[in-house]
């Protein structure tokens, strides 16, 4: 029996002529249509750009954080038993850091994509956009960083200065190979 070490046969299987084998041998795959490669393409920038329409405010999000995020992050985002979401300023720079959205997370649209792609842990993607606008509202609310009333959208959530948005350094080193938008 011939026996191929795993570096030859990834070499085999990954490389371009591999892949167009594999795939004529095996008969497996199709190009991607735009509107499939659409409909995964959810990602949300810094800058806001990939937000879809809605809006929220804390008032509403306070009622379906209640309902889909305090037994995970506690009643005000302190209690857990997950990640705490609320507190920590000026502690990231201190021996016992608290990394939380209020001290650490630098923008509020990613804070946003996140919460979409991500929550509630057992359901994710189950909200729909108003929902992810308020419950993004509510936890920014209780680290001081909006008003309750303050309506976030596809328009406004990337104005919100987030507290640690320039905390971090940018990674400047060129790659020609990353994809860019």
């Amino acid at each position: 029996m011939l026996k191929l070490s795993a570096a030859v046969l990834a070499g085999i299987l990954f490389s371009p002529a591999g892949l167009c084998a594999q795939t004529r041998t095996l008969g497996i795959g199709h190009v991607a249509r735009t509107d499939a490669v659409n409909a995964i393409d959810i990602d949300v920038l810094p800058d806001g750009q990939g937000l879809p329409p809605g809006s929220g405010s804390a008032v509403e999000g306070r009622a379906v954080y209640a309902a889909r995020c305090a037994a995970c992050h506690g009643p005000t985002g302190v209690e857990g038993p997950n990640d705490i979401l609320v507190g920590g300023q000026a502690s990231l720079r201190t021996a016992r850091p608290l990394k939380t959205v209020g001290s650490f997370w630098p923008y509020a649209t990613t804070l946003w994509d996140y919460i979409n792609r991500a929550m509630p842990f057992a359901e994710p993607r189950s909200l729909a956009a108003d929902d992810v606008y308020a419950v993004t509202a509510y936890v920014l609310f209780l680290n001081g960083i909006v008003t309750e009333r303050q309506m976030l959208s596809q328009d406004t959530l990337a104005q919100v200065k987030m507290p640690n948005r320039t905390g971090f350094v940018p990674d400047d080193r060129a790659n020609e190979n990353l994809p860019r938008k």
